[in-house]
């Protein structure tokens, strides 16, 4: 009997022991004081993000000898009148605005047709993701881009008489710029001769007014990242091959940073765009651009093995990224959505609707190769056989509410996330029901 106690014994002992490693291992445990070298992590974490900030809203790496002194777009935007700017979707920071000028904006003393206004703003670097080039009288001389024009935006915390709600305020970095037509401010461009240089190489016959078309075909919110290496401009049903500009916020722990893949991670498409879209100066490198049959204009060109004699991105790269995944996914505004419904429509996503499977919380993509056949997803290929991998990625859904003007997925297909659960419902046979479609959709707002 003594026996079997002590065994009994034993066994308990084992179990309470094991019991409390666990609940010690699931508790977090504190944080030893900070060393040198933390210190020294945390001052290098603080001066990336600081230098990342800098150079996503201030380095035009070098771009101003490609819009300004081949495109000559300074020349039409010097006779652009902030009404036809604000128009074109272009943004402008409150916070840059000297106080003397808010008193008069808000006053309604500035006139919003007077192209003067728009070089006085472009002096002041109010204008995000545009900077302008000046001489010693004042002429307006070159300009550059920066990645915070398509990847910026403002709360519309400012407001003017005669000026649209949602055109001047504090930045929203990361957000995209949905209001933004890239494509109609490059066709203002007087020269786009080295556009249509690069064109010819798909197709002879191309012209100065074939580009012009193109590049208005492309609309409010998109723009086409594979034009000048493909030459592709348009989808087999005739309509743009644009793609919507995505979002550069919630990005940590996400891999791919485009709508398809595998073009690369956030790091490869801040080289890639920096250096092929933006038409900055400096390195980039990937062998897959010199596949002739997918991406012909890239091939004859070199844009895969770019070398430039003065390198002004490389350096910039490491806190560019840094500040980039830094940040954070913004939180719906309260009253956006039913909080009740969204709770209901949590218990869909990850259980009937299986929407976690891919769309894995709290990432809501899948932690490692993020990406999908079309047919794996019910839409045509067109799209994902512009990327290497021809596939396209599993979107991160935190935002998702930022993401309503311009419709959903890489080209706008759907124009509601309704539409966009039918359209999964539909393909997967989910067999949802109308209330469960609407809490999932109260759900996706929620995130």
């Amino acid at each position: 009997m003594n026996r079997r106690k002590n065994i009994w014994v034993a066994v308990v002992s084992a179990v309470l022991l094991a019991a409390g490693i666990t609940a010690l291992q699931s508790a977090a445990p504190p944080l030893e004081p900070l060393t040198p070298f933390d210190l020294q992590i945390r001052k290098n974490g603080q001066q990336q993000i600081e230098d990342g900030r800098r150079t996503f809203r201030s380095d035009t790496f070098g771009n101003q000898d490609f819009w300004g002194g081949q495109l000559r777009l300074h020349e039409a935007i010097a006779k652009v009148t902030p009404r036809q700017a604000l128009a074109l979707g272009l943004k402008v920071s409150s916070r840059a605005l000297p106080p003397d000028l808010v008193a008069m904006v808000q006053a309604g003393r500035v006139n919003l047709d007077d192209p003067a206004v728009t070089r006085t703003l472009l002096g002041l670097n109010a204008i995000l993701g545009v900077t302008g080039f000046f001489d010693s009288a004042g002429n307006l001389t070159s300009v550059g881009l920066q990645c915070a024009l398509c990847h910026s935006t403002v709360d519309g915390s400012f407001s003017a008489p005669g000026i649209p709600a949602g055109n001047i305020g504090q930045r929203l970095d990361g957000w995209a710029n949905r209001d933004l037509n890239i494509g109609a401010i490059t066709a203002l461009a007087p020269n786009v001769t080295p556009i249509v240089d690069l064109l010819r190489i798909v197709d002879a016959g191309t012209t100065e007014a074939d580009v012009r078309k193109v590049l208005r075909s492309w609309g409010p919110g998109k723009f086409d990242a594979q034009l000048l290496l493909d030459g592709k401009a348009v989808r087999p049903d005739g309509r743009s091959a644009a793609t919507l500009i995505p979002p550069a916020f919630g990005l940590a722990g996400v891999n791919n940073h485009t709508w398809t893949g595998s073009w690369g991670t956030v790091s490869y498409w801040n080289a890639l765009v920096a250096n092929l879209e933006m038409h900055g100066k400096g390195v980039f490198f990937d062998p897959r651009l010199d596949n002739a049959a997918q991406f012909p204009i890239a091939a004859a060109a070199g844009f895969g093995r770019k070398r430039d004699a003065v390198d002004l991105i490389t350096s910039k790269l490491p806190a560019l990224h840094a500040y980039q995944l830094a940040i954070p996914a913004p939180t719906p505004p309260a009253g956006s959505f039913n909080a009740a419904a969204a709770a209901r429509g949590q218990v869909v996503f990850n259980g009937k609707a299986n929407c976690d499977s891919c769309h894995v919380p709290p990432l809501f993509t899948e932690p490692g190769w993020n990406l999908h056949t079309p047919a794996e997803i019910g839409i045509d290929a067109f799209q994902a056989d512009r990327s290497p991998d021809r596939r396209y990625r599993t979107a991160p859904l935190r935002g998702l509410w930022t993401h309503v003007k311009g419709g959903f997925y890489h080209d706008g297909r759907f124009p509601t996330l309704p539409a966009v659960v039918d359209h999964y419902d539909t393909f997967f046979k989910l067999g949802l029901t109308p209330p469960e479609k609407n809490d999932l959709v109260q759900y996706l707002l929620s995130l």
